[in-house]
Parts: C-alpha cells; structure tokens; sequence
C-alpha cells in the first residue's frame, strides 16, 4: 500500500492554490467538443472538499438563471486547467449543503477579513 501512495505522490506535479470550503472560485476546465478543445470558465462556492490525495475532489456551487448548479471537479485532473480564488469565506461547517435550501441574501457566505 506504500508503493501505491508514493507513486500517486510523484503523480501529483501541478501545483494547485490551496484554497477552503466557503471560498469563492473560478475553475478553468477543459471542454472537448469533437476535435476541438476550449476552456470553460465555472465560477463559484466550494461547497464540499472530499477525500485526500489523488482521488481529491471538489464541489462548485452557483446559481445559474435562478437554478442551482453544482459541478464536481477532481482536483489533480488534467482537465482542470486552473483554479483561482475570486474571495475566501468564512464558515464554521465542513461541508455547506445547507446552503442548497436557502434562497437570496441567506444563500451568501460571509467574506473573512485577512
């Protein structure tokens, strides 16, 4: 079980922000639409980081036309070009579901002063 973990160390070369559920997030994915590729901006809250390691994930949540759409993202994958940090959050929970429920001002998170 070491080998496979040392091998899934060396695996992970790009470096990735280090950012925190609550944070506010603009993921830069790879789109492939037949032999043509593009980047496709998702810009949103981290709702949810799950796992560790190479299996790291990560939930994105926005409101889109007045529909909630989340997206989950693996961290290391080479379809996710970049990730920047727009703002950090502060919250008190490990995973923000609750906010699937709220509508509005009550669906924002709160900004921590640095």
């Amino acid at each position: 079980m070491d080998a496979l973990k040392l091998i899934a160390q060396d695996s992970l070369k790009k470096e990735v922000p280090s950012f925190e559920v609550g944070d506010s997030v603009r993921v830069h994915v790879k789109i492939k639409e037949g032999d043509r590729e593009r980047i496709q901006v998702f810009e949103g809250t981290v709702i949810a980081k799950k796992h560790g390691g190479v299996a790291e994930t990560f939930t994105v949540r926005r409101l889109s036309h007045g529909c909630g759409v989340e997206r989950v993202f693996p961290l290391h994958s080479p379809n996710v070009e970049k990730v920047e940090i727009i703002r950090q959050g502060r919250v008190r929970r490990a995973k923000l579901y609750y906010l699937r429920d709220r509508v509005g001002k009550a669906a924002k998170v709160k900004s921590r002063i640095r």
